[in-house]
């Protein structure tokens, strides 16, 4: 028996610093591919340096001002934005490409990247991870021990912001318990996969046979 492989999900999951965004989706790809659903984090480009330890390609896809400019001309990216004069933009082309494969793509990027995806990509769905409450949050930023008492203080503000776009997302998550946001996660990606049109494309010709 023939399966053809079904079209990728398009997946944004956004949320404020310290909701846990970063972890459930790096958690996520492992434990799909248990499942025998293949999926992968984005790899977005940009024109700020390349640190100590990274690797062009795989965590960022690193590029010029000129060279991003051209992109932009050139209608190349889902979405893109300047941040602290650093540009960062999801490549059209090659996630077109793993959507094609059958492999889900989850871009991880905020609310205003999430409004212009759906206006340029055909099928898309969202998530937006929350914290369940602002004192977790604050203490998970605390937690880190990498920022100042200024540094979180802009973060918690950034936060509500944030949070005040929740009604634009097609799903929420509460990341109160990390096992059960995972799997609710899971259950996003899972279900599109079951859906009817889905499945006969996966299956082609099983319900003649089954009804023959």
């Amino acid at each position: 028996m023939n399966e053809a492989p079904v079209p990728g999900s398009l997946v944004i999951v956004s949320a404020p610093s310290g909701g846990g965004k970063t972890s459930l989706t790096r958690a996520l790809v492992p434990y799909l591919a248990q499942r025998d659903v293949r999926a992968t984090l984005s790899v977005s480009y940009t024109t700020r340096a390349m640190r100590a330890g990274e690797v062009d390609g795989e965590h960022y896809h690193f590029v010029d001002v000129p060279q991003f400019r051209a992109m932009i001309a050139g209608d190349a990216f889902l979405e893109h934005a300047e941040v602290f004069g650093r540009h960062y933009g999801t490549g059209r082309a090659s996630t077109d490409a793993l959507l094609a494969a059958g492999v889900d793509v989850m871009l991880d990027i905020d609310w205003q990247g999430a409004r212009q995806v759906r206006q340029r990509a055909e099928a898309v769905t969202s998530v937006f991870i929350l914290p369940p409450s602002l004192a977790e949050l604050e203490r998970r930023l605390r937690g880190r021990g990498q920022d100042s008492d200024e540094v979180i203080a802009r973060r918690m503000r950034e936060a509500r912001s944030e949070i005040a776009h929740y009604d634009e997302y097609d799903h929420l998550i509460v990341n109160e318990d990390f096992e059960r946001s995972l799997e609710a996660l899971a259950a996003i990606f899972l279900e599109r996969r079951q859906r009817q049109a889905m499945q006969l494309r996966a299956h082609p010709g099983l319900i003649d046979r089954l009804l023959a």
